[in-house]
């Protein structure tokens, strides 16, 4: 589960990490009021005002029919509020969102903090997550954090470092001080950010994160190490521990048909093929999807109903797919194994009786227990539905209905 800026700060604060503090706002009024509270508490007439979105990019993403950027330094209360102005409301394209965008619905006023003083500010990257190859946890820093950080990782590889950490042992207290001497910091900097990668390491291991991304982790002018940015990707199966994580979810910057599909307890994504395809299991559903592409087909969605297929979840899973009017057709791949294959025939035919008439040919490849009774139901149900034992069988009917001579 994504998160907001503004929501991974709060989550990174409770777990000690300094961050760049700041308001949230809905509305211009709200910017300028924000932003003279900043001035009160920080005393400086400067801050930034950052698009709430979920995507990167937002500094050099800008407002379509604008030239507004997604993140914007303003000197003054009045100039956030005209920012803030030019952002509500308008839909925000950045490298991370496609050409469509994403709607602006709130901003961040944060405080100041590449103020003047004893040194000169400067910007890492750090990002912590888990490496699978190694079933391990690791650290990914930089001394070139920034917006260009892709860009680095790109062209010069050799700057980007990798701490692995044992999870059943945690962050050591040498590999905090090797990131810090690494990141080329001393003295005060240098006690700070070994505290900063201590508390940031905690947070991502007690929170049930997915991904912990900061960047810029900034070295302030006075040696303090804060996050100015944060972007958290909660694991969804660890949901269930963390309430106030999962009160935290925006729906409105999901697709509304993932949104519809979790309320059914289906793992839906949405493609760009024109096949739709429903499976249970998702190692079964990759392979689905590499029949429709040799098919001559694409997949429009990864659907995977579980272990449980029966004629609610059938039917759920028709009407979302439907809802892609790219579809041309759709295929069903079930291997018995668990639920029978009986079953789920009935589940189809029941499913496709209460949705009514199925504009698009339906493909049902049954596999395991009562897989020839579940065909002899197909093909006695007087539907428009297509039975199938076999996958070579299934990846014909699909080329046939992608091709308009089913």
């Amino acid at each position: 589960m994504n998160i907001h800026e503004y929501q991974a700060k709060q989550i990174l604060k409770s777990f000690g990490v300094a961050v760049q503090e700041g308001i949230v706002a809905e509305t211009a009024d709200e910017a300028y009021t924000a932003a003279l509270k900043l001035k009160e508490q920080y005393g400086s007439d400067w801050v930034v005002v950052k698009a709430q979105i979920h995507a990167g990019g937002r500094g050099k993403g800008s407002i379509i029919g604008s030239e507004q950027r997604g993140v914007a330094v303003a000197k003054n209360a009045d100039k956030a509020k005209e920012i803030t102005s030019n952002l509500i409301g308008g839909t925000l394209v950045t490298i991370q969102t496609g050409p469509k965008g994403k709607l602006v619905s709130k901003v961040l006023v944060a405080q100041d903090v590449y103020y003047p003083g004893d040194s000169e500010p400067k910007e890492y990257y750090m990002s912590v997550m888990l490496d699978r190859g190694q079933s391990k946890n690791i650290i990914v820093y930089s001394t070139e954090g920034g917006m260009d950080i892709e860009h680095v990782a790109e062209h010069t590889p050799h700057l980007i470092h990798k701490e692995t950490i044992d999870p059943k042992v945690g962050l050591q207290a040498f590999q905090a001080r090797k990131i810090a001497f690494t990141l080329g910091c001393e003295g005060e900097a240098f006690k700070q950010m070994v505290k900063f990668v201590t508390a940031l390491y905690k947070a991502y291991s007690n929170s049930d994160a997915a991904m912990f991304e900061i960047n810029p982790v900034l070295k302030t002018s006075d040696n303090k190490i804060i996050a100015v940015d944060g972007k958290v990707d909660i694991d969804d199966n660890a949901l269930y521990r963390h309430a106030d994580y999962a009160a935290m979810r925006d729906t409105a910057e999901e697709d509304p048909t993932e949104v519809e599909a979790k309320k059914h307890d289906l793992n839906y994504v949405k493609l760009d093929g024109n096949v739709g395809c429903m499976v249970n299991g998702a190692g079964l559903a990759m392979a689905t999807m590499d029949i429709i592409k040799l098919s001559g087909g694409d997949p429009a969605n990864f659907l995977d109903v579980g272990g449980s297929a029966n004629a609610t979840t059938v039917e759920a899973g028709f009407r979302i797919i439907l809802k892609d009017p790219n579809v041309k057709a759709i295929l069903i791949n079930i291997f018995g194994g668990i639920v029978r294959c009986d079953r789920v025939a009935q589940g189809v035919v029941d499913a496709y009786k209460s949705i009514g008439n199925i504009p698009v040919p339906i493909i049902v490849r049954l596999q395991g227990t009562n897989a020839e009774a579940a065909k002899l139901l197909i093909d006695e149900s007087g539907l428009k539905v297509y039975s199938a034992i076999v996958l070579k069988e299934a990846a014909d009917l699909v080329q046939k209905a992608v091709a308009g001579t089913l």
